[in-house]
């Protein structure tokens, strides 16, 4: 008696584990290959399988025989079976699929790098900047950003766009889309994706879209055909100077649904401000009356806002250096100006560090924009000479701002290998070197 008893009990456990780790196993799946758009979500599936053990009753006539255990033998191998087989669907969907974010702030050469990725063509579904829309709607609502609704916004609407789900974007946007229209997505023209025949819907007269596709007349973005679109590509990359520390993108690493790796691209900060006080002159009246005539008050709101920018970056970059197992083989650091010197190398590294191929259509990009001549070469633009932009800010900036940015930023500055300056000589002197030769440990593997 104790025998069946103890069978009994064996079995029961045995399918109780089983079950449980067959809905988790499905409740994945699910996650990784969505059947429909973002636009109608996915609702929870009533047509689940009986319990198994709604088959059998506990007691002790249940097991008078062991040739009656065998319609539970049955079961238990079909349940393995299955097991096995959706957690190979599971694992190969997630191994194939990359996931890409671009990590920086303004004025460090984000959008010339971004086209690394945007130009690898049919397999990539990239977005420029679509973080825009959370910053500015957060703004406008509080007349400042709150940090930590700021992250957790930000983290939303990634993980949603990651996922070809664009349901989170559409809050932010302004106007409201009408049914999942827009014609006022911020700079559309700068992501392929968005202006892809497929995505392409019939040109309307009357309606104005600022940041209409260059490459072809499109109406307002349909955001369904994009995410049907988007679920097509093989790897998907996003590109923000909006995301303040990468501490609070570990809920991404960790999602089971993406296999994504983060690059955070750096550049010396006096050169940052050098590029702010020319691309975003008006808000940098400050910085130029300074630069002109008076000192400069560290206490001032804009010198402890640039410090702040500063410990942010490093950080995140210290973060990601450190290497916590939720970052392990996906942070990549990469300074612009090793970019600038070697754009060839680093776009190899940088797509070896991903594990996408590094296609002859990004490389004749590479190779083509980054010897563009000066017309060519404008504040905004995606064309550089890439050696000559390196060098250009030290002409440009003002020894005591220097020295303030030297001052208030140094342990950035240290930690990404940028020499400080101690005399107005040194500053304007090519034939010294203010970036240092140095490598920064990363796992490709």
């Amino acid at each position: 008696m104790r025998m069946k008893y103890t069978i009994s009990l064996v079995f029961i456990v045995a399918l109780v584990i089983i079950e449980k780790e067959n809905n988790i196993i499905s409740r994945v799946s699910d996650k990784l290959t969505p059947k429909q758009t973002p636009q109608t979500p996915l609702q929870p599936s009533n047509s689940a399988p009986a319990s198994a053990l709604g088959l059998l009753k506990f007691n002790g006539s249940s097991f008078t025989t062991l040739s009656k255990l065998d319609p539970v033998f049955t079961i238990m191998k079909r349940r393995l079976e299955n097991y096995t087989e959706q957690r190979s669907e599971v694992i190969g969907s997630a191994g194939n699929r990359k996931h890409i974010l671009l990590l920086a702030t303004t004025r460090t050469g984000s959008s010339f790098v971004g086209e690394f990725f945007n130009q690898q063509g049919d397999n990539m579904f990239y977005l420029f900047e679509p973080l825009w829309h959370v910053e500015r709607s957060l703004t406008l609502e509080s007349g400042g950003t709150n940090a930590t609704a700021a992250a957790r916004a930000y983290r939303e609407v990634l993980q949603g766009l990651f996922l070809c789900d664009f349901t989170p974007l559409e809050s932010f946007i302004d106007p409201l889309p009408v049914d999942h229209v827009t014609s006022a997505l911020f700079r559309r023209e700068s992501s392929s994706s968005l202006c892809e025949e497929s995505v392409c819907s019939p040109f309307v007269k009357k309606v104005f879209e600022r940041y209409h596709c260059r490459t072809r007349n499109c109406g307002p973005l349909n955001l369904t055909m994009a995410s049907e679109s988007c679920q097509q590509k093989e790897h998907r990359a996003i590109k923000s100077v909006r995301v303040r520390q990468l501490e609070t993108l570990r809920p991404l690493a960790e999602d089971p649904r993406l296999d994504i790796k983060f690059i955070q691209l750096v550049r010396d900060p006096r050169a940052v401000l050098a590029s702010r006080m020319v691309a975003f002159s008006a808000k940098y009246n400050n910085w130029k009356k300074w630069a002109v005539d008076g000192d400069v008050p560290i206490d001032d709101d804009e010198v402890r806002k640039l410090k702040g920018n500063c410990d942010n970056i490093r950080m995140s970059a210290e973060v990601g250096l450190r290497q916590p197992s939720w970052l392990r083989r996906r942070y990549m650091l990469v300074r612009y100006e090793d970019i600038a010197r070697f754009p060839m190398r680093k776009a190899a590294e940088m797509y070896k560090f991903t594990g996408i191929p590094f296609t002859p259509q990004v490389k004749d990009w590479v190779l083509k924009n980054t010897q563009a001549s000066n017309e060519a070469s404008g504040v905004y633009s995606t064309q550089k000479n890439s050696s000559e932009q390196v060098e250009k800010w030290r002409f440009s900036i003002p020894y005591k701002l220097a020295q303030v940015v030297q001052r208030v930023c140094g342990p950035t500055m240290k930690l990404f290998g940028y020499r400080f300056v101690n005399s107005e000589a040194m500053l304007t002197d090519k034939s010294i070197s203010l970036i240092e030769e140095k490598i920064f440990i990363q796992n490709f593997s």
